[in-house]
């Protein structure tokens, strides 16, 4: 071959050379943004480390707010909500959720934690075979959602819960199941039947049946010491700071946060360090591939749900970029 061919095949290797450098990188850089491997040892925990990173996101939102609503702040409370449900207690429902906050305490179980380890744990098909359930309850506070089950799958997603969030169509119909005994069950309202179910639940007075889209519970066994009501406060900013939903929408357009980015929020504002696992949805040209480690269903079921999960993700993705919080799964 002449010198000029292996000149041309010389720059020709380099050129492959860098284009696989560049592709290894671009590998690495997505792995340590939204992947983060299982740590051998505790990470280093530093006291509002979580609110300083989340504050490029939500700006000046106050910790001071109230984790859970409280008779005291609920008819004292100096500037009164300017929304309904689900971003304020305004309008209809104050009866009844005055007379549901009457029967129920306040205080957290972080309250007592010098520096609060905290993971939320979402219900998607990420966690199914990921072995990290030993991972997740090492972690100070565990955030559930829904009515995710943690029986026969405690080898992926652990066995501690500290708070689980839900509403009450997604209320599990035996809650000591899947639930420790000093699980705290947190209400998210998002309408004023939902207070309604509460207080007949609380006063065991005769159960609603109309006015919800799935029946809940009507036989709900649960230590009313053990329930709290979530301040609307961290739905009005999941809604406005991180997906940009106006607070105010026609009642024909119902969008609204899911649970799981809600209980991200609400980690942001609780927590020093603030650890997820089991978020994400597939692509939606992926008919088939089930959205949850514990049922068949798939993305299909989302629709008219009220959901915007592409707008999720980027949200997500965006506080995974910036540091606020770290993925124990892939996303």
């Amino acid at each position: 071959m002449c010198p000029a061919g292996w000149r041309l095949l010389a720059m020709l290797a380099l050129v492959l050379v860098l284009m696989v450098w560049y592709s290894i990188s671009r590998e690495d850089r997505y792995i340590e943004l939204f992947y983060f491997p299982i740590p051998e040892k505790k990470e280093p925990c530093l006291q509002g480390e979580a609110e300083r990173k989340a504050s490029r996101i939500f700006g000046n939102y106050s910790q001071d707010q109230p984790v859970f609503l409280q008779l005291k702040d609920y008819f004292w409370v100096k500037t009164p909500s300017v929304y309904e449900l689900p971003y304020g207690t305004k309008g209809s429902g104050r009866f009844r959720l005055a007379q549901a906050l009457a029967g129920l305490d306040c205080s957290s179980p972080c309250d007592s934690l010098k520096c609060r380890r905290c993971v939320v744990v979402g219900n998607g098909s990420r966690l199914r075979n990921s072995s990290l359930g030993d991972t997740i309850d090492k972690y100070d506070v565990v955030i559930r959602l829904n009515n995710a089950p943690v029986a026969g799958y405690e080898g992926d997603v652990g066995s501690k819960t500290t708070m689980r969030l839900f509403y009450p169509e997604s209320a599990h119909f035996d809650p000591k199941v899947e639930n420790n005994p000093d699980t705290l069950l947190v209400l998210v309202a998002f309408k004023a039947m939902d207070f309604h179910w509460i207080e007949t639940i609380l006063s065991d007075k005769r159960r609603v049946r109309k006015g919800f889209w799935k029946q809940p519970p009507l036989i709900w066994d649960v230590n009313p010491k053990q329930i709290r009501i979530l301040n609307p406060f961290f739905m009005e900013i999941t809604a406005d700071k991180l997906l940009s939903l106006p607070m105010q929408q026609p009642r024909r357009i119902k969008q609204k946060p899911t649970t799981g980015l809600l209980a991200i929020t609400l980690a942001l504002h609780l927590c020093d360090l603030v650890h997820i696992a089991g978020f994400g949805y597939p692509d939606a040209y992926n008919k088939k591939q089930t959205i949850h480690y514990y049922e068949q269903i798939t993305l299909k079921s989302m629709a008219g749900s009220g959901h915007n999960v592409s707008q999720e993700a980027l949200a997500i993705k965006r506080m995974l970029e910036i540091g606020a919080v770290k993925n124990l799964t892939y996303f």
